[in-house]
Parts: C-alpha cells; sequence; structure tokens
C-alpha cells in the first residue's frame, strides 16, 4: 500500500504532474516496475490521468472527479446520448479545466512513431467487426467507390453540410441541399460559408470520382486540401501546401511543429504508416487522430483529415462517415484530448457514434434510392468530358460537337441514346454541378454569354 500512497501523494504535489521519470527520482528506492504497476492501477481506478506519450508522459492527479457521481457529472458536461468509456472521462475531466491549469505541450513525436501499422490498433479488433457489420453495403464486392456514386447526390449534400457546420457554418440542410443541387446560395449567409460549402462538394466529388487512384499520398491530400481552402485563405499560396510558419491552436495548449522541414519529414512517415494499415476503419481513424495533431496546412486541417477518413470507406463501398448531429463541443473536446493528451479515446468513442449514426441514416435511405443508368455509368468519362470541351470551347456548335464526339467512342447501336444524355447533361448545367466536370464558373459565365442560356 506504501508505494501507492508515496506516489500518489508526489502526484498530488505537483501542479504539473510527474513524468516516471521525475517521479523515480523523487523516490530513489522505488522498482521502476513497481512504479508502472502502481501508476497503471491509479489511472485504471480513475485517480489519475495520463497525459502525453513515451518518455514525455505526465500523471495529473484527477482531482475531485474520483467517485462515480463525480464521473456522472463530468458525462453531464458532455452530451449524454454519446456513451464514454472511462478513459474518455478521463479526457473530459482534464480538457474541462482552464487553460492555465492545463500544461502546455509541443508535438510529441513519440505519438507517431510508436504506431506500427496492423501491430497497432486504436480500434480493438471486436470494435472493428462492429463498424463493418454497421457498415456493410450490397455493393461490398462491387468495385472500389461504387456504393459512394450511388449515393454521391445525398453524400454531397450531408457531408458538406454537417463538416461546415462543425466549423461554426450557419447553413441549414435545406439551404446546404439548395447550394449543392441549384446553386442558389442561401439568402443573409455570409460568402465565407457559402465557399465553404461549395469547396466541400469539389473535395468530395474529387475523391469519389478519383476513387480508384486517389490514396494517402501527397498528391491526394494536397489536392484535397487545395479543394476545401480554395478562396478561405489569407493567402492563397497556401492553399495545397505545407505550411510554412508556427500556428495556434485556439482554446488549446498544444503547439504543433514549426519547421517546414520537419513537417514535411513526419507527413511522409504519417502517409507511409497510413497507407500500410489495412482495415479501413482503421486506417479512416487513424487519419482523424494523426492528420490534425501534425497540422500540415496553415488551417483547413480538420476538414482535411474528415474528408480524408472517408476515403478507405469510399473504396471498401462501406457507408460513409458523415458526421451527422456530431455536437461541435463534442468534436473539439475530442480533438484536445489528441493535442493536449495524445489520447484517442474519446476521439474514439465519438467516431463508433458517429459511425453508427451514418450508417443508420444511409442504410435507411438506400431502398429508396434510383438505381444508376447503366448507360450513363458507362459512358460518364466520356459524357463529362464532352461537356467540358463545350463549355471551355463557346465558339463551337455544341450539337456538332457531341455527334462527333460520340462518333468517335460509341458503337453505333448505342449512339443515339448517349448523344441524348449528353445533350440533356447540358441542358441542366448550372453552377452548382461546375466541379463534376472540372470547370470554373468564369468558363461557365462565358459560355452562356455565346449561347444564351
Amino acid at each position: 500500500m506504501k508505494p501507492t500512497i508515496d506516489v500518489m501523494s508526489s502526484i498530488r504535489e505537483s501542479a504539473d504532474g510527474l513524468t516516471l521519470a521525475e517521479l523515480l527520482s523523487r523516490h530513489p528506492g522505488l522498482a521502476r516496475r513497481t512504479a508502472q504497476r502502481t501508476i497503471a492501477k491509479l489511472v485504471e481506478d480513475g485517480k489519475v490521468v495520463a497525459a502525453g506519450a513515451g518518455r514525455t508522459r505526465r500523471y495529473l492527479q484527477t482531482g475531485p472527479r474520483l467517485d462515480a457521481a463525480a464521473r456522472v457529472g463530468v458525462q453531464e458536461g458532455f452530451p449524454s446520448f454519446i456513451p464514454l468509456s472511462a478513459d474518455s472521462l478521463d479526457i473530459v475531466a482534464y480538457i474541462d479545466q482552464p487553460l492555465e491549469a492545463r500544461k502546455p505541450v509541443g508535438y510529441q513525436s513519440d505519438f507517431l512513431d510508436a504506431y506500427r501499422p496492423n501491430a497497432t490498433s486504436y480500434l480493438s479488433g471486436s470494435l472493428r467487426r462492429q463498424l463493418h457489420e454497421m457498415g456493410r453495403t450490397a455493393e461490398a464486392g462491387a468495385p472500389a467507390g461504387t456504393y459512394s456514386r450511388t449515393i454521391l447526390n445525398r453524400l454531397l449534400i450531408d457531408l458538406s453540410w454537417a463538416s461546415s457546420h462543425l466549423e461554426g457554418n450557419t447553413y441549414s440542410r435545406l439551404d446546404t441541399r439548395e447550394l449543392i443541387e441549384h446553386g442558389k446560395a442561401a439568402r443573409g449567409k455570409g460568402v465565407v460559408e457559402t465557399q465553404m460549402i461549395l469547396n466541400h462538394k469539389t473535395a468530395i466529388e474529387l475523391l469519389v470520382e478519383n476513387v480508384e487512384n486517389a490514396g494517402f499520398n501527397r498528391y491526394t491530400l494536397m489536392n484535397l486540401h487545395g479543394a476545401l481552402a480554395e478562396n478561405l485563405l489569407p493567402n492563397p499560396a497556401a492553399e495545397g501546401r505545407i505550411r510554412q510558419h508556427a500556428v495556434d491552436i485556439g482554446k488549446s495548449v498544444y503547439r504543433p511543429l514549426s519547421t517546414p522541414q520537419q513537417i514535411d519529414e513526419v507527413l511522409d512517415m504519417l502517409l507511409d504508416k497510413a497507407n500500410r494499415i489495412d482495415d479501413p476503419f482503421e486506417q479512416s481513424f487513424f487519419m482523424m487522430v494523426h492528420l490534425p495533431y501534425l497540422q500540415p496546412f496553415a488551417d483547413i486541417n480538420k476538414r482535411t483529415s474528415r474528408l480524408a477518413a472517408n476515403l478507405p470507406l469510399f473504396r471498401a463501398n462501406l457507408c460513409p462517415l458523415t458526421f451527422l448531429d456530431v455536437p461541435e463541443p463534442a468534436y473539439s473536446r475530442a480533438t484536445l484530448g489528441v493535442y493536449e493528451m495524445t489520447r484517442v479515446e474519446l476521439l474514439r468513442d465519438l467516431y463508433v457514434w458517429a459511425y453508427e449514426r451514418s450508417t443508420q441514416e444511409y442504410l435507411a435511405i438506400r431502398q429508396n434510392l434510383v438505381e444508376p443508368d447503366p448507360l450513363r455509368l458507362a459512358w460518364r468519362d466520356l459524357i463529362k468530358q464532352t461537356v467540358r470541351d463545350i463549355v471551355l470551347h463557346p465558339e463551337r456548335e455544341p450539337l456538332a460537337c457531341i455527334v462527333r464526339a460520340v462518333g468517335e467512342q460509341v458503337p453505333v447501336d448505342e449512339r443515339p441514346a448517349v448523344q441524348a444524355l449528353v445533350v440533356e447533361e447540358l441542358r441542366r448545367l448550372h453552377d452548382g454541378v461546375l466541379a463534376r466536370y472540372g470547370l470554373r464558373p468564369p468558363y461557365y459565365t462565358a459560355w452562356k454569354a455565346v449561347h444564351g442560356r
């Protein structure tokens, strides 16, 4: 009993907590293994909370949050409909302290270094099986991206709205639908909010349309960030590029890496490890954890991580993670737990709850979805390229361009139907779908001026 009393007493006396090395220096007669077992028991009992990773991990007293009643009080400060583990409650207890009571921390390289793809698991085997069961779709054996393309119209609205909402965007779901489907900006909303929604739409389309070739590599990640950041950063040159300066995290004592060379090196390691993870959910959650923690971009890191976390799910034809109904305060606390404590439990609990919420929505609507037109699906690339070429060359006669493009590639018996599809696609063209064809608004405006639309 005495080692427990000695260890607890030392931790209680230190406002900033103690590392294992500091604790052992205060108690030279205490064996290292005994100290480790004692600390583990104190953490398990909820008397001590761990913050940080590796040699820099510090152990702090949880103060008055020791008994079951107090733990219920912590849960009351967090949405009660999201189940939390005891470890998550410890994280909430620490993060809910005032800033001045939390110890400033920098980037902990041990956090990423210690992760071994397919050996380390943030999500247990049983939890991954549960997620697979929840997210399984009828397209499980189909080519990569089949399911996400099938639900694309709904996905664009839900994920764009929910992810933007987590950034304080006040567009409603209905506003978002009007903007995405009809190109109508909501009245009374700022241009930044409108741009944020449209950027999400473009970024989601980028992933879905290129799912066969997209991966956790520099090209995909930079272009994903570039799409999300367009027209939203003070310095446009920072769109899709590694940040070149230090950044602060609002309402946090965490200080990310500030040297571009270090960020570059760690990002390469992060992407390499992500690519070697076999399970799509572990891969997804790994990106949710480590991309924001690194903060490789000047801003818009969390948005990038939320969309990147969907890429493995798109490829595996699993239900997407849309973040529908995720409360912003809960998401913020969960990410702060990663930033300041390098602890993933709270974000993990939120991830699992959010995914179950998403799957309930998507599996419920799946039976009401109209099956894709097989001819449109078969010739989708030709249709999009033809529409793009027509708009980029307003001096050309549209019907002649369609007849020529279809005649060069489509079998004779299918030409009339494919021509009709291109004409219909061109007729329905509007500002809200330009990214689908790789077009920007100025080109569309110029084309309309010539053709009277």
